[in-house]
């Protein structure tokens, strides 16, 4: 199938959602019996089935979400080097965190220590809302899914709207590569439409689910997860400003390259990266503001589709009605499709005023420039801002910001110092996460290994027969894998 011939699938029926929800029912129990190196041959099958079906992918992806080549092509490969990265954790099996206490009569507590024996074993069935940002990455084959299909779990993918053609034509390359592997049937399936998502949430084999999008409708999922007469876990990426604070001696050093990073930075992807910098902290008496009057915007780029256009539109017509904004720059037809990028200036006081207004999200090529007029309000600002995913500080080595950093760490996932925060590494200690509303679940990540750990759950096996044990807790240790053995590692 070729992105010229490919066809908008169908809503998902009430039957169809029936029998696919019944499938990974049982297909989940199944899966998690497999041992994590069979698991692991899968998910590389799966990741050499969609690099050989880019030709196919990559030319859909371009006519449904209005991304250029280049950039699609490499989120392909992001996608495949994930599934691979999973594959090298199940193999190593530190993941399982396997715990064996041997019984000790002489245990200090006053009674005997009996044999206990702790794992983490699958949830069950997951539930996957698409991303519409990435439609690789964050989407049908993307970091929920490898880490779900990793962790033991049979996978239900509610693909996003704003691609839906190549929703269906990667489900299946997924679908087939599994089958392939000899995954048992309905280990992965994809389906359509905002009711089957709705209803799939509510589904008591749904043991747990992952979205990232909007802030309004991942409360909505979030809410209906929790609602539940079983509620279950909701890993929600919902939205974040991902501010940035400039020290005096940063602006004074590295003053052109703070200017040309923030601009290169907030508009990537024409500003449609959860991680962009949605504002930025300038010292008053800086230059930084005038060298920003006075930048190159990148030309106009289309957003993903029209409704993102909408709601771009509506939230920067709001802000620019503000009248603790005026705008510092900003590119030809800056409410038009496409948009030129804008950038709107405020001060200190006037956020510290009214912070809940001046940081509302604008999802595109728009931010907030907030000049301060001395280090010691930084601090103060910061505390202004809910949660976050990422928090940046461009500083030096003489810089005394202990008490920013501080704030910063309780406020965002990620901390960044004199970087800038679009460009989510996928590796081992990668944190995409940070309290409400960033997520749903600040002690959890959507990038990196460790988002393995969101899809399992701890079993203790107490007085329990070697032949019983799942192997990972087999005192012969037959995976092979790191345990704490007595409180030691073995």
């Amino acid at each position: 199938m070729t992105a010229s011939t490919a066809t908008v699938p169908e809503t998902t029926t009430a039957n169809q959602l029936e029998a696919i929800l019944a499938a990974a029912h049982t297909a989940s129990r199944i899966w998690g019996g497999w041992l994590p190196a069979e698991r692991a041959t899968a998910l590389e099958a799966v990741a050499d089935a969609l690099d050989a079906a880019a030709g196919e992918l990559v030319p859909t992806a371009m006519a449904e979400t209005n991304l250029p080549e280049a950039r699609l092509a490499g989120e392909l490969k992001r996608t495949t080097f994930q599934l691979r990265l999973f594959a090298e954790v199940l193999r190593e099996g530190g993941y399982l965190d396997a715990r064996i206490d041997h019984p000790d009569p002489e245990w200090p507590m006053g009674a005997p220590r009996p044999d206990l024996r702790r794992v983490l074993e699958p949830v069950g069935p997951v539930l996957v809302f698409a991303a519409s940002n990435f439609p690789f990455a964050f989407s049908v084959a993307g970091g929920d899914t490898a880490s779900a299909l990793a962790a033991g779990n049979a996978v239900v993918l509610k693909a996003h709207s704003g691609h839906l053609r190549l929703s269906a034509q990667t489900g299946e390359v997924v679908a087939a590569a599994l089958a392939g592997a000899g995954a048992p049937e309905g280990i992965f399936a994809v389906v359509f439409g905002t009711d089957a998502g709705r209803e799939a949430l509510k589904d008591p084999r749904v043991k747990a689910a992952g979205f990232t999008g909007s802030i309004p409708g991942g409360r909505a999922l979030f809410d209906i997860a929790n609602a539940r007469p079983e509620p279950i876990p909701f890993y929600g990426e919902l939205g974040s400003n991902n501010p940035v604070f400039v020290t005096p001696a940063a602006a004074a050093q590295n003053g052109p390259e703070i200017v040309n990073g923030f601009v290169a930075s907030f508009t990537a992807g024409a500003g449609q990266f959860c991680t962009k910098p949605g504002t930025l902290f300038v010292p008053a008496a800086s230059g930084l503001t005038d060298a920003l009057r006075q930048a190159a915007l990148p030309a106009a780029a289309k957003l993903l589709n029209s409704r993102i256009q909408q709601g771009y539109q509506e939230v920067l017509g709001n802000l620019g009605a503000n009248t603790r904004f005026s705008v510092l720059v900003q590119g030809p037809g800056p409410l038009a499709d496409p948009p030129g990028p804008t950038l709107l200036l405020t001060t200190a006081a006037d956020m510290l005023a009214s912070p809940h207004e001046l940081q509302q999200e604008c999802f595109g090529p728009a931010a907030v420039v907030v000049e301060y007029d001395d280090a010691s309000q930084l601090p103060q600002l910061a505390e202004t801002f809910e949660g976050q995913l990422t928090a940046t500080v461009f500083g030096t080595g003489t810089d005394d910001v202990a008490d920013l950093v501080a704030v910063l760490v309780r406020k965002a996932g990620r901390v960044l110092w004199n970087q800038w925060p679009t460009g989510v590494s996928v590796t081992y200690a990668q944190q995409h996460g940070g309290p409400y509303p960033a997520t749903t679940a600040a002690g959890s990540t959507s990038v990196g290994t460790a988002a393995i750990g969101r899809f399992l759950r701890p079993v203790a096996y107490q007085n329990f027969p070697q032949h019983l044990l799942p192997a990972a807790l087999k005192e012969d240790n037959p995976l092979g894998i790191p345990r704490l053995v007595d409180g030691r590692r073995a």
